[in-house]
């Protein structure tokens, strides 16, 4: 595993800090991990961004991402990434917008109702992280997910995506069953349709929070179909 570097990529509302516990699972074993930042300006931005911080590592790469991230991470410079790995993440396919796959199907009844600032910038409205985007995540979790929350603008989801890396490399999904802001059933047609290796558990929408070892246990899945081992 030593020669792989793992780089995570967080969605909307969120940042690197969702992550914590998949990373420090990971360097328990040696693993070259990074949390890339997003700035969640544009899905142009959001790839330039993550391609400087594949810039910062060196050898094969697995891209991890959640969420939002799946559109980010297929559209990575594809030289050194061998394998990508979606949590409960989105998948626009070729000339699909990220909104079109999260409103492919009706909402969950808990879902937050989403709307643009006057900034055009998405913020989750109080109570959400509690009640869909980590309704398993204990008190001080929420309380800290809540907090470093960050906005997505509209730019992220309302442009259509370039061909997706997932129609060349290998890809996992990790299907959250128990996901209340991307509907389960949405994220089985996009694993389907990807030809992923697909790992269904009842989590919710921010396992790498709730259920990191669920997550890392996929993410040790790619690294092996790269290293051999």
């Amino acid at each position: 595993m030593k020669d792989v570097s793992v780089v995570l990529v967080h969605g909307a509302w969120a940042d690197g800090s969702s992550w914590e516990r998949v990373i420090t699972a990971l360097k328990a074993e040696n693993v070259k991990v990074v949390a890339a930042p997003l700035p969640l300006t544009s899905l142009a931005d959001d790839v330039a961004a993550l391609n400087r911080s594949l810039d910062r590592t060196g050898g094969p790469i697995i891209l991890a991402g959640h969420a939002y991230a799946g559109a980010v991470i297929a559209l990575a410079r594809p030289e050194r990434v061998k394998a990508l790995v979606y949590v409960t993440a989105l998948a626009p396919d070729e000339g699909e917008k990220v909104v079109d796959v999260f409103y492919r199907l009706e909402p969950h009844p808990q879902a937050p109702k989403l709307a643009p600032d006057a900034d055009g910038l998405i913020w989750l409205p109080d109570g959400a992280f509690e009640t869909a985007f980590a309704q398993n995540a204990s008190v001080e979790d929420r309380a800290v997910l809540a907090a470093v929350q960050r906005p997505i603008s509209l730019n992220c989801i309302t442009v259509p995506v370039g061909r997706p890396l997932w129609k060349d490399v290998p890809s996992w999904f990790l299907v959250a069953g128990d996901d209340r802001m991307i509907v389960p059933e949405t994220q089985r047609y996009m694993a389907a349709r990807m030809k992923a290796t697909t790992k269904s558990h009842a989590v919710d929408h921010t396992p790498s929070v709730t259920a990191p070892t669920v997550v890392v246990d996929v993410i040790r899945e790619a690294i092996g179909s790269v290293t051999g081992g």
